[in-house]
């Protein structure tokens, strides 16, 4: 049953950073504790489709803020799904590092517990490069949950965040902090030939992370995507399914 919501853009202290960072929290428009949701965006940045995401997770009762990662680069940079979008985007997805996605995610949890008062559990939510974000951040900091929509160049070093090593071999680390993850990811994913998806899955595994990864058969990057061509509406259905199942389970009991 959906609750009433309430949005807004917050401004979040970053050490480090030579500005706040913004956010766009939707959250129940009532008293709490309410859990944390954390959500990493498309290399679009904060779009009408990603804001939409935080307010039917906050629909669900959660606080679901998405944190402006491009805020170096950009105040609220917000692209569009064409080529040039594209380009843009894979400009500034090659320019987040790790020392600065690690502040940003520890400042957004922190700044929930100040804003709310209280230190209600965090999950996390990623979508494509906020998949990768969200496994990154999985990595460093403790998570009640890790979703992983299509996680975007886990298994390489194209990106900043992938480097030195593929942020993939750092799963280790997710075990450390006995994190439970779900990764959803198209099998016609043209990020992903089919052994790089099974090397993603072996090394959970092998890292004895709770883990649950799940392959749609005939099923592009982007399903979850309604307003893309590449949108898949029975896999986005099952997806969302999964992952609400799961921040239900982490966050709620």
């Amino acid at each position: 049953m959906s609750v009433k919501t309430v949005d807004e853009w917050i401004e979040i202290d970053v050490p480090g950073a030579p500005a706040p960072m913004s956010g766009y929290l939707a959250r129940p428009d009532g008293p709490g504790p309410h859990p944390n949701v954390l959500v990493g965006f498309e290399m679009f940045g904060i779009t009408g489709y990603v804001r939409g995401v935080a307010d039917m997770l906050a629909g669900l009762g959660y606080r679901a803020l998405v944190p402006d990662f491009y805020h170096r680069a950009g105040r609220r940079i917000e692209l569009p799904a064409d080529p040039d979008g594209r380009a843009r985007g894979l400009d500034l997805v090659g320019g987040l590092t790790r020392d600065g996605v690690r502040a940003d995610v520890t400042a957004a949890i922190a700044e929930l517990g100040r804003r709310f008062g209280d230190d209600a559990p965090t999950a996390m939510v990623g979508l494509s490069a906020g998949g990768h974000i969200a496994y990154y951040a999985a990595t460093q900091v403790p998570l009640a949950a890790l979703v992983a929509f299509y996680p975007g160049w886990l298994t390489g070093t194209e990106i900043g965040l992938g480097r030195p090593e593929p942020t993939v071999t750092l799963t280790p680390s997710i075990a450390r902090y006995d994190t439970p993850v779900l990764v959803l990811i198209g099998a016609e994913d043209h990020l992903y030939p089919a052994a790089e998806r099974e090397s993603i899955a072996r090394l959970l595994a092998e890292a004895g992370v709770r883990n649950e990864f799940v392959v749609y058969p005939d099923t592009p990057h982007g399903f979850a995507c309604e307003e893309r061509d590449t949108y898949r509406p029975a896999a986005a259905e099952d997806a969302w399914a999964r992952a609400t199942a799961l921040l239900a389970e982490a966050l709620k009991g």
